[in-house]
């Protein structure tokens, strides 16, 4: 009789808990749909006074590997609107790329291209994919983003514009093709009746 008792008064107490916390209703309403296209050089640079892309991993076979397979690279490569290095800097690709191919020179992706100028300032693109190098186009996707580009989906287009064979500095042709949204309007209302007269409606754009 005590154990049920016991196990009543602690039923009783977690409901009392429950019903004291805010309880929320959420609502997210999308903005018109747009699709921009962005286009820009990627400057991968290994070797220079101030690299922008570094080996940080690399397996005991990775050299001996023709194919590179096990290699680790993170980057802050520029993004410029030129071919040129010279050429004005629209923002930055920061991320990483592996060699994951013991078949052919194939990168597997991963970064985010951050916007520094122009009508995406501040706004980030979240890039993700396969990049087998020797394809004279490759195509990646985009995942996501922030500020003006949240939820964003879209792919990307890219081609090889040059590369230097000594050193491996390369600069890269980007096409991209993004949709995302005008606005986003996030509506949070609290169902709980105190809670609701404390906290009333929240918007988020």
């Amino acid at each position: 009789m005590r154990e049920n008792t016991t196990l009543a008064t602690g039923m009783v107490s977690l409901l009392l808990l429950f019903s004291s916390m805010p309880i929320c209703q959420a609502k997210l309403g999308l903005g018109e749909p747009k699709v921009s296209c962005i286009e820009f050089y990627l400057h991968d640079l290994l070797v220079a006074e101030k690299p922008t892309a570094v080996i940080v991993a690399e397996a005991n076979t990775a050299k001996a590997s023709p194919t590179l397979f096990g290699e680790v690279v993170v980057v802050d490569d520029p993004l410029t609107k030129g071919p040129e290095l010279t050429s004005k800097v629209i923002g930055k690709a920061q991320g990483l790329y592996a060699y994951s191919s013991q078949s052919e020179l194939s990168l597997i992706e991963g970064m985010n291209f951050v916007f520094t100028d122009g009508k995406f300032n501040g706004s980030t693109l979240t890039v993700m994919g396969r990049n087998p190098v020797l394809h004279k186009v490759r195509e990646l996707s985009i995942n996501g983003g922030s500020g003006v580009f949240r939820l964003a989906r879209g792919y990307i287009l890219k081609q090889t514009y040059s590369v230097d064979l000594t050193t491996q500095n390369a600069v890269v042709h980007y096409n991209v093709t993004v949709l995302h949204y005008r606005g986003i309007l996030i509506s949070i209302s609290f169902l709980n009746d105190s809670m609701r007269r404390k906290f009333p409606c929240v918007v988020l754009t």
